[in-house]
Formats: structure tokens, sequence, C-alpha cells
């Protein structure tokens, strides 16, 4: 990593490892080509490693904005690139020294795939910190020299450390989108203490939105969803909201002023934050898990006077990860999904730039095998 931007190695792979395997994928070669079919290089697992055979593979958005190199500042992509975060499937090889999983496991892979596991960050079980992690994906890849390639695969080899064991009792379409949905909407809410006898609202409804219901329901908390679309009314209710704002209108926002002890902002349009810190009480707390193009005006008034707060939250660390996993299990939580073949993927992300799905995809990896 050089002055925030990564660079990838030259020297040949085999310096890196010396014996790998070839995979089926989905992988973009530019910004502007369509995903297609292509064979990449996993290596065989080390000692350590999980190997996995992928069953299904959520779509994230963030998935659409690094395969168009719309993160070039930060991150810009590196090409050949395999995108897939939110990975549930079977373990079909572990190496000698793992002791976590066996063949035939279900396991799960989200955001991070390694960490430097020796700073304050890791140390403390929040890896998603660690300022040396390994992304899953179109990142430096120590074994092999190249980039991570991530979900969008038959296979995928993780060291165990980073590797997440499946509630049976889970549907596994619905269970891939936890990996990163889930996880995201879950960790602010356990920082920030949601649970029985706290209100708290849900801005927008969409994949982080609706997962953030569905979590804040199962916490015990009395859940409101902010909504610009009266049509999502119903659909809210269902998933646990006990009462909808339609939030263009001024007179149901006003009837929920400083009553709000946490609320998680999932929107990443532009809109009006001061409109949602206003509804929070004294000591309250918003937590962005979206994120806008542009930044937010914010008014120091809404949190000075109410000594309220304003926060971002990433994904979560790994045990928290497993926490969220097993409390999924327990209240039998998974993410709403329309299941598609990976051939449908470049539709799928058409289809999401139009908001265009209730309320995640989920690609059934089995289709791959006919590439």
């Amino acid at each position: 990593m050089q002055n925030g931007v990564f660079c990838i190695s030259d020297r040949p792979a085999s310096i890196y490892i010396e014996y790998m395997f070839k995979a089926k994928a989905y992988s973009a070669a530019s910004a502007t080509s369509p995903l297609a079919s292509t064979m990449i290089t996993r290596r065989d697992p080390t000692e350590h490693d999980v190997q996995i055979e992928i069953l299904f593979c959520g779509i994230c958005h963030s998935d659409l904005h690094q395969v168009r190199n719309e993160w070039k500042e930060a991150m810009p992509t590196v090409y050949p690139c395999v995108p897939g975060h939110e990975i549930v499937g079977r373990v079909t090889k572990v190496g000698s020294a793992v002791s976590r999983f066996k063949s035939g496991d279900l396991a799960a892979v989200g955001c991070m795939v390694d960490s430097d596991r020796t700073c304050p960050e890791c140390l403390a079980g929040l890896e998603q910190f660690c300022p040396n992690f390994t992304l899953t994906y179109n990142f430096p890849d120590k074994h092999l020299g190249s980039v991570t390639y991530g979900g969008y695969s038959d296979s995928i080899v993780v060291d165990q450390r980073f590797v997440l064991r499946v509630p049976s009792n889970l549907n596994l379409a619905g269970t891939a989108p936890l990996l990163c949905a889930g996880i995201t909407t879950y960790s602010p809410m356990r920082h920030w203490g949601v649970g029985k006898g706290k209100k708290v609202g849900v801005v927008g409804l969409g994949g982080l939105g609706h997962m953030g219901v569905k979590i804040a329901h199962a916490l015990g908390a009395h859940v409101v969803v902010f909504t610009t679309s009266p049509n999502k009314k119903d659909d809210a209710l269902r998933l646990g909201a006990d009462v909808v704002v339609i939030s263009k209108h001024a007179d149901e926002m006003q009837k929920h002023a400083g009553s709000f002890d946490f609320i998680l902002d999932a929107v990443s349009a532009d809109h009006d934050i001061n409109a949602y810190i206003n509804l929070l009480r004294r000591d309250g707390n918003i937590t962005l898990v979206g994120a806008p193009e542009k930044p937010l005006p914010v008014s120091a008034f809404g949190l000075i006077m109410g000594r309220r707060s304003l926060s971002g939250s990433p994904i979560g660390g790994i045990a928290e990860t497993q926490e969220m996993l097993d409390f999924c299990g327990q209240q039998n939580i998974t993410a709403d999904v329309e299941i598609i073949p990976i051939q449908k993927v470049n539709e799928a992300y058409e289809r999401l730039l139009k908001s265009d799905v209730k309320y995640r995809f989920s690609i059934d990896m089995a289709s791959l095998k006919s590439e």
C-alpha cells in the first residue's frame, strides 16, 4: 500500500506459492466490459486454509462500483476483476492444521480474507479496522502475487480464521447477503445498545434497510421505518416495522421529534440528514451505513442541543460476524432474495441501478457448471 493506493508486484506467482489450481469464475476485463466466464488461479490449501465449494454468492452494490472502477481514487480496480464478498458454500478440503472445519461443513466468507493479526484493532477483534486487512477481492494477494478474487466463482481458499460457520437451519441463498448487509446493520446496533425498550429508526428500505428492520425487530426494539415510497408500507410492516413514516410528510416526521434512541441511516442518495438528527432524543445516535456520493451538510446545533451524535459504521469483525450468523440462526433471519443464475449477472447489475430487486440478488453458483 502506497499513499492509499495498493500496488501489485510484477514478480512471478511461483515465488509466492508452489501449488495452484484453476477455478471457474465470472470476471470483468475492464470498467466498460460485461462480466463474462473465465478461468482464474486459486492456491491449493496451505496448512491453515479451508477450500470451499461456493453454493451461493450475494450481489452487493459495492460489486457494481468496483467492477466499473467508480472508486478509482481510493480503491482502483485491477482487471480482470472477480467480485463477490457474500459467500456461502461447503468445505471440500482443509489444511493439516485446520481444527475448526472439516470436509462437508457449511461455511461462509465475508468481506475480509486476512489481516495483520497483530495490530491493536485485530487484537481487539476489530479486524475491519486493521490498517493491513485483505479484502475478499481486488486487494493484493500475498500468496499469488496478484489480486484476490471473490465469490463469483465455483470455489475459494481462505485462512480458517476468516471462515465462518453457517447455522444449518438457514436457507443458504438468503444467508449469503448476511455476510455484508447483515453484519453492516447488526454491528452498529450492537455497538449502540439496540434492544428491548429502545425506539429505533431505519431510514430507507433497500438491501441494507430491510436487514436493519429484521434485526432491530429481533433484538426487541420498537422499529420505525422511514421511506419516501408509500407503496413500501406493507412490506416494511411485514419485515417487522411497528410504524412506517413517509418522510416527505413533515407532519408525520414532527410527531416523532426528539424520541429516538438510535437511527440507522441506510440511504446512499443525497438526503436531509438534519431532519433525522432532530428526531433523536438526548444522547441519541444516528449511524450512517449508506454512503452518499456527496458530503451531507450537518447543522451543529442539531447535535449540540441534545448531546446527540452522528457516526458511521462499516462491517464487523470476524467474531461479531459469527455472532450475527448465530443470532440469525436462532431467530431464523435471512435476507429477502431473488435467486439468479450467474448468466444473468449483468442484467442484475442494471436492475440494481434502478433499485429493481426485493431486496438482494443471490447467485446460484451451480449455474456456473454449465459454462
